[in-house]
């Protein structure tokens, strides 16, 4: 178990901020590394070839240990969407085959198949909700030998229910389906080891769970996806690209792995600092550590939530970070309102409460959300 560690935020006593999975506030030392880094950029002579280099790799090589893979395997991404997209412009899906969606999935996780089904002349299957049944259980059962893509998430962004990968990685294996993840809303929260899981692309963004600044994030691309043609065709993710000298002699050649698909100026002078600091704090703290402290407090919020008659998605079926509380049908239209006013913050998506603490909150911090929703509802 971790004690709290809002110290190392900057939250002030009266406010209780449960909203991780709308985005999480930064860390001090992480504003105080971008605040470097952005005095850096205001004397560009200071900047040298390394500095273009140099904090990339490094951010690569700390993420890679969060999730089992080589370094060479990610690539620096803005967002989801840019992510996904890399990833649908590279998979050859066949023609009139089936993708598997489920259900109220993040838009970024949508789009990109809807536009790539229009393409291909493919179908999307959204996969419902049924009760007396996991969602895992609900994909299998539409995973045959027609279905060439599984787009899903670890985690319902909504209500958190949890989802397993590895089994469907095992069945994508059984009818040579490929698999493709948005893992923003665990990866950081919860352990989840690539050699395991195994997917094709999947991509993070920093905003949530990893603590980091906006626009950052990674893509993960399996050593056979490496080859692919990239959204942008930039210059430093080219061989040789160091020798600033010599870019005019223009190469077809890319570094190898999936920098390939590195953003533009993924050279981030201001925010890569920040990025890196993030990492290394989630890290000092370990994934597990991290893992656990939020399970144990969850369940206990979870009870109370209960005691007050809101309907909680059971513990070993969702994230243990996640908190999904489904909304009586007489719900106040402006509940998130009442509570801002008592500086009480979280979400409300599909229905539910969304409710997702970090290690920043403290008792207080449940004394107040329980009290202003008994007071409320």
């Amino acid at each position: 178990m971790i004690k709290s560690q809002r110290n190392l935020f900057n939250i002030p006593d009266d406010i209780a901020y449960l909203n991780t999975a709308y985005m999480s506030p930064l860390l001090n030392s992480v504003i105080t590394a971008i605040e470097e880094g952005a005095r850096l950029k205001s004397q560009p002579w200071r900047l040298g070839i390394p500095d273009f280099y140099d904090q990339v790799d490094q951010a690569r090589l700390l993420f890679s240990k969060i999730i089992n893979v080589n370094p060479q395997n990610l690539a620096i991404v803005p967002s989801t969407s840019y992510g996904i997209q890399t990833a649908a412009n590279n998979l050859k899906l066949g023609k009139k085959k089936k993708i598997i969606l489920i259900e109220n999935q993040f838009p970024s996780h949508v789009y990109p198949w809807k536009r790539i089904a229009n393409k291909s002349d493919c179908f999307i299957k959204f996969i419902e909700t049924v009760e007396n049944e996991t969602i895992t259980d609900s994909i299998l059962k539409e995973m045959d030998e027609n279905c060439a893509l599984v787009a899903v998430p670890n985690v319902t962004w909504t209500s958190g229910k949890l989802i397993d990968l590895i089994t469907l990685r095992k069945r994508c294996d059984d009818i040579n389906c490929f698999m493709v993840l948005d893992l923003t809303q665990s990866v950081g929260a919860m352990q989840i080891d690539f050699k395991q899981v195994r997917p094709d692309f999947a991509v993070v963004s920093n905003y949530k769970w990893m603590l980091g600044p906006y626009t950052t994030g990674f893509l993960y691309a399996s050593p056979e996806n490496c080859f692919g043609e990239p959204i942008e065709e930039g210059w430093i993710t080219r061989k040789d690209s160091k020798n600033f000298s010599n870019l005019v002699n223009y190469t077809d050649h890319y570094e190898s792995g999936a920098i390939r698909y590195d953003m533009g100026e993924r050279s981030n002078f201001a925010l890569m600092p920040g990025v890196i600091k993030a990492l290394e704090q989630i890290l000092e703290w370990g994934i597990k550590n991290i893992e656990e402290t939020l399970k144990v407090q969850n369940i206990s919020l979870s009870d109370r939530l209960e005691t007050i008659g809101l309907a909680v998605t059971p513990d070993g079926e969702r994230g243990s970070h996640f908190i999904g509380a489904k909304l009586p049908k007489n719900h106040p239209k402006n509940l998130l309102k009442l509570l801002e006013k008592e500086n009480i913050f979280l979400s409300e998506r599909g229905g539910f409460l969304r409710i997702t603490p970090h290690l920043w909150n403290n008792e207080n911090d449940f004394d107040r959300l329980i009290d202003g929703l008994s007071s409320i509802l």
